[in-house]
């Protein structure tokens, strides 16, 4: 087997990474900067919870690459999966590498009105994790060591591009793709991520944004970049193909059911009231979702089926995310309701069917985030805090950051991978896509 420069490229960066590790001068010793808390304020409840939190929100991508893997066609149900859990190993060594930092390091941003407006972090202040240690952090972490804040974390940006990889399934270069979910990382992800959930951070300073666990900074993100990408690879030559394993999808939507536990209510970073009732409004606005997809599918003459339980529930699962600690768990069943019916209708909706978004990527989680954000600033409780509590401005607010959020998202993706597609070209061969991924790509298939 030839072996191409960009092989050789590939190796040579994953070694200067573990020989960067090894040799980079640690902090071993967390200078007293007034960002940390002594030892004695870490709550031990709140690091249980999380420490548990963080293996669910993990257990996501692999539950991902089973829901994604049972949808494809028999002959790229492992190249499928594969581009989902290989996110557990790129996306982790950028996040510790660079990613945290430029997520959650000092903000470097503009001023304005006298104030500062973080864009993104600092690349220097915690490169290869150094400067995260156990102390917790006075404002992002108070209860937990901060180096459990920053491994949480790290689960979100992992599963991110790999929800992406549904909307160009069956014909995408495995190479390219590790190119492209990196970069995305660096210039999508973390800067959004530090925009809305940095204290400093513009879309949360600035413009208010509530997104308790990922709304906007995760499946927004993916939606729109799931859309970028399916425009920019093109339709496959045979779009029309029967799903491999049902058995898959449901497997697959249960252990993200499972993990959004983690997802949501370990947002609220302590075992507390919020986590509790993140809980609850998390499997009512799926449930909610599921129901009202198999019954909205029949009455417009489509079968009750496995597979639109599953999407009506994951759906479900991301509207519920931006507001899931906001709001109650009565307005949690409405928004898995009418979220449920605009997925179902965008996904059967003709125009959106002409571009071939192999498993409806944008219209389940792009449109779902959409809906999640719209929702939250509606019915989110407080004082001023939503439409319906006396915040006009804030609700204006939340729409702006919308319009902000969809078209950073969907113009940005839209060039990283165009320049992904000029160094390594991003579309297999028409000979690759007939023969199917697995074995054009990785020479394995199912038996």
């Amino acid at each position: 087997m030839k072996i191409g420069l960009k092989w050789i490229v590939s190796f040579s960066i994953i070694t200067l990474v573990a020989f960067g590790g090894l040799f980079w001068n640690p902090v071993t010793d967390i200078p007293d900067t007034g960002e940390f808390l002594s030892e004695d304020k870490i709550v031990g409840a709140d690091v249980a919870w999380i420490l548990a939190a963080a293996g669910l929100v993990l257990l996501m991508t692999p539950g991902l690459s089973f829901f994604y893997g049972g949808m494809v066609g028999r002959k790229n149900v492992i190249s499928t999966m594969l581009q989902s859990f290989i996110a557990l190993g790129v996306i982790s060594l950028v996040w510790v590498v660079v990613g945290f930092s430029l997520s959650f390091g000092n903000s470097l941003g503009i001023t304005l009105g006298g104030k500062h407006y973080g864009i993104i972090g600092n690349p220097l202040s915690y490169p290869f994790f150094c400067g995260v240690g156990n102390l917790p952090h006075k404002i992002m972490a108070p209860t937990i060591p901060f180096i459990l804040f920053a491994l949480f974390q790290m689960k979100f940006a992992v599963i991110t591009p790999a929800i992406i990889t549904g909307s160009f399934a069956e014909r995408v270069r495995f190479i390219s793709y590790l190119l492209f979910i990196v970069i995305f990382s660096i210039f999508i992800y973390t800067p959004l991520c530090h925009m809305v959930w940095h204290p400093d951070g513009l879309l949360n300073k600035y413009f208010g944004v509530k997104d308790f666990a990922g709304g906007t900074v995760v499946h927004m993100s993916a939606g729109f970049a799931a859309l970028a990408g399916a425009l920019m690879v093109g339709n496959r030559k045979n779009p029309h193909h029967e799903p491999s394993n049902i058995p898959y999808v449901l497997l697959g939507t249960g252990m993200l059911w499972f993990g959004w536990f983690g997802f949501n209510a370990g947002s609220a970073l302590s075992a507390s009231a919020s986590a509790a009732n993140a809980f609850g409004t998390t499997t009512i606005a799926s449930a909610s979702a599921m129901m009202t997809w198999i019954f909205f599918d029949r009455i417009n003459g489509r079968s009750i089926s496995a597979l639109g339980a599953c999407i009506g529930a994951v759906v479900g699962l991301v509207a519920i995310t931006p507001g899931c600690g906001f709001v109650s768990i009565q307005e949690s069943l409405f928004i898995g309701f009418i979220t449920a019916i605009v997925s179902n209708v965008m996904v059967n909706w003709k125009p959106l069917k002409k571009i071939d978004d192999t498993l409806d990527v944008f219209a389940c989680h792009g449109v779902g985030g959409i809906m999640g954000m719209i929702l939250t600033a509606v019915f989110a409780h407080g004082e001023n805090a939503s439409l319906l509590h006396g915040g006009f401005q804030v609700f204006l607010h939340h729409m702006a950051a919308l319009i902000l959020v969809s078209v950073f998202t969907f113009f940005g993706s839209l060039i990283l991978y165009k320049i992904t597609d000029s160094i390594i070209t991003l579309r297999v061969s028409e000979e690759s896509e007939n023969k199917g991924l697995d074995l054009s790509q990785h020479e394995e298939c199912l038996q």
